[in-house]
């Protein structure tokens, strides 16, 4: 299994992210993106409104290196942050189930590497906590 059952849960409870793509240049570009976890592919699908005309689409066409960053403040006292890095391979694709007001263009990433940190062992205290990176075949 690619995540594990906290960050599987992690995922579904959040709505937001942010997706880092290599513009022309060689630059990166940072969108903040909905997402869904698509547990049939094992992938992260980005779709939104216009999606075939934005510049993340494009970039992600032309250079499928991309990652993810979904993160938030469980608490703020204790000061408790969760972070889940997604780095992968990105395809381009049409969704089949696309709703009305999508163009039906996804973004799909394949994660290639996992950066999780607060998402496990939640009780822990907050500076006895370390992160969870591993590749992903």
């Amino acid at each position: 299994m690619t995540f594990t059952e906290a960050e599987l849960s992690y995922l579904e409870s959040q709505p937001l992210g942010r997706l880092a793509t290599v513009q022309p240049d060689g630059s990166p570009q940072v969108s903040p993106i909905g997402f869904s976890y698509n547990a049939e592919n094992g992938t992260i699908d980005v779709g939104g409104f216009n999606m075939s005309n934005s510049q993340k689409y494009k970039n992600a066409r032309r250079d499928g290196r991309v990652a993810i960053v979904i993160d938030d403040l469980a608490s703020q006292d204790p000061w408790r942050v969760r972070c889940l890095e997604i780095r992968g391979d990105a395809e381009v694709t049409l969704d089949p189930e696309a709703v009305p007001g999508k163009d039906g263009s996804l973004i799909r990433i394949r994660p290639r590497r996992i950066i999780s940190f607060g998402i496990e062992n939640q009780d822990q205290a907050p500076h006895e906590m370390t992160s969870n990176n591993r590749d992903v075949d």
